[in-house]
């Protein structure tokens, strides 16, 4: 894309986000917390590249990191429309 400002990928990241209804990755955050929204923990999965990260879907990794049953706090659900 040629961006080259660090403030513009800032702000794509951030837009981004927000398209996908993902929370920002905090990197002081505790161990002890819950796991972060699905949606971003997959992508960071499949953010790899090659034959496994390409074949990898939600439902597969879910089921791979017995997400089953994680219920992500409400307000930061995504509306699917």
């Amino acid at each position: 894309m040629g961006i080259t400002d660090f403030e513009d990928m800032k702000v794509i990241s951030r837009h981004t986000r927000e398209l996908l209804g993902i929370e920002e990755p905090l990197f002081s955050r505790s161990i002890s917390l819950p796991y972060r929204d699905i949606m971003g923990l997959f992508l960071e999965r499949k953010a790899r590249t090659g034959k496994k990260a390409d074949a990898l879907t939600l439902s597969q990794f879910v089921e791979d990191a017995k997400l089953e049953n994680y219920v992500p706090d409400e307000k930061k659900v995504p509306n699917p429309q």
